[in-house]
């Protein structure tokens, strides 16, 4: 990271990953799924104003059926993060492609630089101007006989047409009522001979303008008619063009296309989600593959796989196999300004001032500030973190103040870690590793604590990170979920008899930190009483 700020504090931080996804619903976290899996590092950037937001369930999705569209958001987010990906709360403004990357400017002034972007944006629904569609959109008034056709077997049902392939769901609609009734609210250039073949079917087929859509007397709704005539419904269908929703990535200059229904256009893109611009992809509904939640996933899906193929392809050519992770935090620590203050963390000064002195973890160490002051104290400290440029910092600074502090450079969630030693002290001081479903980052925490050694835990209480923003007005930086925070320490330490918590606690910060957007600070400290039974 390039940090001057991060979150709800006014300052500029910019971030960087593998994979940038802008838009964060089936197609989006469909994409960000399958890269997460693959070990890249990607965010998700989403403003929560998906295209079905209005419909309170979904339906034909196998396994999610009947399940409401923000449910499945709230279940897919959750399974990007249980693989590390970060789904952060807020909008893309500008994408611009730079030497380095994409450079994705987002709402507050933050920043995202990026190998790839995979654009999930959607369309945006074009209703007919008729007075009181919008307001019931997505629920008395559908579109699609596969989406809510079910919903409103038996019922009367309207189905308004107004573009010229609005007559397409009719035959599927008349097998599901037989109380449909056709308007042709604007008959220009629609099948003349499918009109006719419906009404000579039995099924109404009137040719009037529609005034407007209301509630009904005798029935949930009125369709109204110019000429006067009112027609009680239960339900009303049609059809909608659409605008593609590019207004954030227009600079880029990407290739647009007419969709085959002639009702808008979407992004032009080959059958791997590649568009004219090169390691800019789009997915679901963008390009026209598909409406339907569960088609816009696999698309999702497959995009997805289609970038890590990209990426591997690159590495390969440049001989590396880099961790995008190490490289962000690595930038981060770039610069020549130091990130934080030299001061020790005022938790850890308090809680470990005392224990003996012995072997101590400072897992995280960052600029090392912890590391150098349990250094002067006595202990043989081992200083940890994912990046090389942090640790460059503290053993300069150990060199100077004459200190023995050794340096490893490692992420909590490789294989062995911390090797096989163990340690008195293991702390975590606002360190973070994120998750993995099988959660081998925690086991290598847990595991590096001596039987009467103890564990010291120090992480930010999120209550104002949690609270409710504008992702117009700001993005949140940092998504606390895709991290394992202190309430899974916990957890995994009270299903086991070999711990004994000994303070699990919110404390006001302790004066002397340079953050000053964190106020308090949620602490745990437990000592490992026994080895875990084999």
């Amino acid at each position: 990271m390039t940090e001057t700020h991060d979150n709800n504090t006014g300052r500029i931080l910019v971030r960087h990953c593998d994979v940038a996804v802008i838009g964060g619903s089936a197609a989006g976290l469909a994409a960000a799924l399958q890269l997460t899996r693959q070990r890249r590092s990607v965010i998700v950037i989403d403003d929560d104003t998906p295209q079905n937001a209005p419909a309170e369930h979904m339906h034909g999705y196998l396994g999610r059926e009947g399940t409401p569209p923000a449910e499945m958001r709230a279940v897919g987010r959750e399974e990007v993060r249980s693989f590390g990906g970060e789904i952060l709360a807020g909008r893309v403004v500008e994408v611009r492609r730079k030497d380095d990357g994409f450079h994705l400017d987002l709402t507050g002034g933050h920043g995202l630089v990026a190998r790839r972007v995979v654009a999930a944006t959607g369309v945006a629904d074009d209703l007919p101007d008729i007075p009181g569609l919008a307001e019931r959109w997505g629920r008395q008034v559908v579109h699609c006989p596969f989406c809510h056709g079910f919903e409103v077997r038996d019922e009367r049902v309207v189905h308004i047409v107004s573009t010229p392939i609005g007559l397409h769901p009719a035959s599927l609609m008349r097998h599901l009522t037989e109380r449909l009734t056709i308007v042709l609210h604007d008959a220009t250039g629609i099948d003349q001979a499918a009109a006719d073949a419906l009404a000579a079917s039995g099924v109404p087929v009137l040719t009037a303008r529609v005034g407007r859509v209301t509630d009904g007397s005798d029935a949930p709704l009125s369709v109204e008619l110019e000429d006067g005539r009112s027609l009680p419904a239960d339900a009303v269908l049609t059809g909608t063009a659409f605008h593609p929703r590019t207004e954030v990535f227009r600079g880029l200059d990407v290739a647009m296309a007419p969709h085959p229904s002639g009702l808008g256009e979407v992004v032009a893109a080959d059958p791997t989600g590649r568009t004219s611009v090169d390691g800019f992809f789009a997915a679901g509904s963008l390009t026209g593959a598909g409406h339907q939640v569960i088609a816009a996933a696999a698309h999702g899906a497959f995009v997805g796989a289609q970038v890590a193929f990209s990426l591997a392809a690159e590495d390969i050519a440049a001989h590396a196999r880099p961790s995008g992770w190490q490289q962000e935090w690595d930038a981060r620590y770039a610069g020549a300004e130091r990130m934080w203050s030299a001061n020790p963390n005022g938790t850890l000064t308090a809680e470990a001032a005392g224990l003996p002195a012995g072997r101590a973890l400072d897992v995280g160490a960052g600029e090392g500030a912890d590391a150098l002051w349990l250094a002067e104290r006595g202990w043989q400290v081992t200083a940890t973190d994912i990046a090389g440029n942090a640790l460059a910092r503290i053993h300069t600074e150990a060199e100077r103040r004459g200190l023995d502090v050794r340096t490893l450079r490692c992420d909590a969630n490789d294989v062995t870690p911390y090797g096989d030693e163990t340690y008195d002290l293991v702390s975590l001081q606002y360190g973070s590793f994120h998750r993995t479903p099988d959660r081998r980052g925690l086991r290598n925490l847990l595991a590096a604590v001596a039987v009467g050694g103890t564990l010291l835990v120090v992480g930010h209480d999120l209550t104002s990170v949690r609270e409710h923003h504008d992702p117009a007005q700001q993005t949140l930086m940092y998504d606390p979920d895709a991290y394992v925070g202190v309430d899974d320490i916990l957890a995994a330490l009270e299903q086991s008899k070999a711990w004994r918590v000994d303070v699990h606690e919110t404390r006001p910060r302790p004066a002397g930190a340079i953050s000053t957007h964190h106020v308090t600070d949620v602490i745990l400290r437990a000592v490992r009483i026994a080895g875990e039974a084999p």
